[in-house]
């Protein structure tokens, strides 16, 4: 054998079997999803929180360190994502419901989504900030506060996006470790999603871009699912 062959890249495809359509990685999407909801489920909230306490004692310690250290300088990235076949006020009018609502739909739109729910403090979120998995507060989330944003360069104009939320994001202690500006405008044939999101500025990069990532995956399965809740 010679090196040109050992070093050639391995593909698998399907070439027959099961009934349908999709690929490997469309089936392995499905089962992770399953399996991840199952565990959800099974576990319960109360269950979530109990087993993930370490890990939030150590993602928050993580946030509050970098935003101390930041002393109140933040940055920012943002995702832009364009839907067909929704306007904007029918994805907002059903994301106001699921917030309002049973946590299952928040959920399912990420595998890092552990908690949403409102407690004593306001409207809670445990999920994964960069590799760090945080437990955090939104406030103002779903109003027009938009106090702190007024000066921030991605601000959209009024015209082009009329639709604007933000939220500071901290932790029970009242640390604010973040930020988040989203925003969204009609098209032709749908809307456009800008999804802002700030970190204390010494965070390291990755946790930046991963939220980035983290926002398409979570926003694109809200969109279908609002799509599929209307239809």
């Amino acid at each position: 054998m010679t090196d040109n062959q050992t070093s050639r890249p391995v593909t698998v495809t399907l070439a027959s079997g099961p009934a349908g359509t999709g690929s490997i990685d469309d089936f392995e999407l499905f089962y992770a999803r399953r399996a991840v909801d199952r565990f959800r489920t099974l576990l319960g909230r109360r269950g979530m929180l109990d087993l993930l306490a370490a890990d939030i004692e150590e993602g928050n310690a993580f946030l509050r360190e970098n935003a101390l250290a930041s002393g109140g300088v933040f940055k920012g990235g943002t995702t832009v994502l364009a839907a067909q076949g929704l306007t904007s006020g029918e994805f907002l009018a059903w994301m106001d419901r699921a917030f309002a609502g049973d946590e299952k739909p928040l959920l399912a739109a990420h595998p890092e989504h552990y908690v949403m729910g409102t407690d004593e403090i306001g409207a809670r979120v445990v999920e994964n900030i960069g590799p760090h998995v945080a437990s955090f507060y939104m406030g103002g989330w779903g109003t027009d506060a938009l106090d702190w944003a007024e000066d921030a360069d991605e601000l959209l104009p009024e015209a082009e996006f009329p639709r604007k939320m933000s939220s500071n994001l901290f932790l029970a202690d009242g640390t604010v470790v973040g930020r988040a500006l989203i925003q969204f405008g009609d098209t032709a044939d749908g809307f456009t999603a800008h999804l802002t999101v700030y970190f204390p500025v010494t965070c390291p990069e990755e946790v930046l871009d991963h939220h980035l990532r983290h926002y398409a995956v979570e926003f694109r399965n809200w969109i279908v699912a609002a799509a599929a809740a209307r239809a």
